[in-house]
């Protein structure tokens, strides 16, 4: 058997893959059972490309919001996952203002 450099460097990166790499790579219905068992295989291999599994936590809703201009600039400025520190700061207002109105 022919030696193969192997797929990634010291540092962990792979390297770019020839056509002899990809003439070599066998499927995933064949590597996965071997690497994970046969029964988590075959939960992954019965999901549709894309698909997620269950969800830790609750879900989500999307919905359609207008917030004014001064909220959403703030929101964006402090980067990614805005949408989510937006989540967070309502509720906290739902949590304060839940626990004024049982007084």
């Amino acid at each position: 058997m022919k030696n193969h450099l192997p797929l990634t460097n010291e540092e962990g990166e792979v390297r770019e893959l020839t056509r002899e790499d990809f003439k070599r790579a066998r499927p995933a219905s064949e590597v996965l059972p071997e690497i994970l068992g046969t029964e988590l295989a075959a939960e992954l291999l019965k999901r549709k490309p894309g698909q997620r599994g269950a969800q830790k936590r609750p879900k989500k809703e999307p919905v359609t919001v207008r917030y004014s201009l001064d909220v959403l600039d703030y929101f964006r400025s402090t980067g990614p996952g805005w949408q989510t520190r937006i989540d967070a700061a309502l509720k906290d207002w739902v949590t304060q203002h839940s626990q004024s109105s049982e007084r």
